[in-house]
């Protein structure tokens, strides 16, 4: 395989053998396929940069182990960038990239090159110590001593296919790796924002829609959530807090200066602000303060059918993403009993469901610890409880699991934990 460190600074011949200058750096286009084809050479020609030409991949005859054209020098044309070609050297080496495949953020050591029917295409980035060796003239030495160890030595070669280059300063190829990145599970995608530096960080969360940026950062740590949204301007920040979860958002803003979550309320939707205001009522480590307002509720006198048309309708219902239980009540939203979807879904559709509704739910009152909700959560096997005020019998919200068991797991560990909702 041919490397962009073995080009580097080489010679370049024409086809009398002639010099043409040295090869500064390799342009390549169209970075969305799999192997993006050569377009051109930057030349270095002399002492000044005025003496710099681009040579089209068309002319090229070879790239190793000498790069030679095709044609004379004088037969050789300029080539023109068109402003979407990628350079290798001075954008991607020694650049931070998103191995979309192995979902981590890695260096570029080199980048692997090889003719592709008819021209060079960029093929794979060298994430490897192999790389840097490489580039140091001492891949030989480390074969060696790999062989006097008895150990074989891998290349560290991520397919491109797999690469998500980052240019914070290069919003077109943001865009194409923001497309790539933005595929994978919001927890993946956290993980990735945390590791990248503040600048390229930012950057790629100005390519995110609201909708994305709130589900990664839902599964992101306090300090990254803080600095996330510090870092946005007010409206947008506002915006991304309706997209989460309202007990999300109001951890989120309990974390911030008292000053800015009040401007971030200010800036929100009266509904949505009015619910995380609710929350941040309660103590942090309640079960009103860890709770949910998004729920599946409706009237306890309804067929499986027609209990399933009504969900299909509820607003309350189409907001609620972790729902696995339906609970049920009086328009005065006091509880009555719990079903579990999965009950309901396997009923006949005029069926009385009586037979399946617990008439007498397990609750929590919104002031009970977290500790006794997680206690609670594990003694009775549930992936949810209900809050429900202790004076006026009305149903607040509920609990989750993975939202419960925050006491006994440190946060960084609960959201390895495989999802339930």
């Amino acid at each position: 395989m041919l490397y962009v460190s073995q080009m580097q600074n080489q010679q370049v011949w024409d086809a009398w053998g002639n010099p043409v200058g040295r090869c500064a750096d390799v342009l390549v286009g169209e970075v969305d396929r799999s192997f993006p084809p050569v377009r051109a050479l930057l030349l270095h020609g002399g002492a000044s940069k005025k003496d710099d030409r681009f040579i089209p991949a068309s002319c090229v005859s070879s790239l190793y182990p000498s790069i030679t054209l095709s044609v004379p020098q004088d037969k050789c044309p300029d080539y023109t960038p068109s402003g979407n070609e990628l350079r290798l050297l001075d954008r991607v080496l020694d650049r931070q990239i998103v191995d979309t495949e192995g979902r981590r953020v890695v260096r570029v050591n080199d980048l692997q090159l090889a003719r592709v029917g008819e021209q060079y295409c960029l093929t794979g980035v060298d994430v490897g110590g192999r790389g840097l060796l490489r580039r140091l003239g001492m891949e030989g030495v480390g074969q060696a001593l790999a062989r006097l160890l008895g150990r074989s030595w891998q290349t560290g070669v991520i397919p491109w296919e797999d690469v998500a280059p980052l240019h914070q300063e290069d919003p077109l190829r943001l865009r194409v790796s923001h497309d790539r990145i933005v595929q994978l599970p919001p927890a993946d995608v956290a993980a990735i924002l945390n590791d990248l530096d503040h600048h390229t960080s930012a950057a790629l969360m100005g390519t995110f829609s609201n909708e994305a940026l709130a589900d990664a950062l839902e599964e992101s740590p306090t300090d990254v959530q803080v600095t996330v949204l510090s870092h946005l301007a007010p409206e947008r920040a506002a915006d991304i807090l309706e997209e989460m979860d309202p007990d999300e958002a109001a951890d989120l803003l309990a974390d911030l200066p008292e000053q800015t979550s009040e401007q971030l309320l200010a800036l929100m939707e009266d509904d949505d602000a009015a619910e995380v205001r609710s929350l941040l009522l309660y103590p942090e480590d309640s079960a009103g303060g860890i709770m949910t307002t998004e729920f599946a509720y409706a009237p306890i006198n309804l067929r499986a059918g027609e209990l399933l048309d009504y969900l299909r309708h509820s607003e309350e219902a189409c907001d609620d993403e972790v729902m696995y239980y339906v609970y049920l009540g009086d328009e005065d939203r006091h509880l009555r009993g719990v079903i579990s979807l999965r009950d309901l879904v396997m009923a006949s559709p005029e069926a009385d469901l009586n037979q399946w509704i617990d008439f007498d739910p397990v609750t929590v009152t919104p002031y009970t610890s977290q500790e006794e909700v997680a206690y609670t959560v594990a003694k009775y096997d549930l992936l949810a409880v209900p809050v429900v005020d202790p004076e006026s019998k009305t149903m607040l919200g509920i609990v989750t699991v993975d939202d419960a068991v925050d006491v006994v797991l440190p946060t960084a560990w609960k959201k390895r934990l495989p999802r339930l909702f």
